[in-house]
């Protein structure tokens, strides 16, 4: 493929070039960095859950369910995970804003997990995947995705 080219009006050609951007990606070793220290903040309080962590584009990278935790959990899970990286903000956003009446947003297509619990992993201000998690209060949800986020060296 050539580099396009432009005339400067004196018959010289200049030649521009498209700068691509990089974006940060999740690694399976940051996954299961991830899904650790999730885990281990949910045992240190005796929390039984499922973590879900995906990709940017809502895909499942990882399910683990602890057990004792319930079996919807392993919904709920992905699917907090899900908003939060399609949305690029954390899942509890949606929640409140439909809690204060915008309850037309429930038919927002592609978004089921619209419950406090999903984080969304932001590198750079990219959003590169998400975390969810279901089984204790939502915002205990949110508590044990926040702590698998934080073990990542962002």
């Amino acid at each position: 493929m050539h580099a396009p080219t432009a005339c400067n009006g004196l018959g010289a050609k200049l030649v521009m070039v498209a700068v691509m951007k990089t974006q940060a990606l999740l690694t399976h070793d940051d996954v299961r960095t991830i899904a650790q220290a999730a885990e281990a903040e949910a045992r240190r309080h005796g929390w039984a859950v499922t973590l879900a962590v995906v990709d940017p584009g809502g895909h499942l990278l990882w399910l683990q369910r602890l057990d004792g935790a319930s079996a919807i959990s392993a919904e709920i899970a992905p699917a907090k995970a899900r908003t939060a990286a399609l949305g690029r903000r954390e899942s509890k956003f949606y929640e409140e804003m439909i809690n204060q009446g915008r309850t037309a947003f429930l038919s927002a297509p592609a978004l089921q997990g619209m419950l406090e619990g999903g984080v969304p992993i932001l590198v750079d201000g990219h959003c590169v995947g998400a975390v969810g998690v279901s089984g204790v209060k939502s915002s205990e949800d949110a508590q044990v995705a926040r702590a698998g986020i934080a073990a990542l060296p962002l």
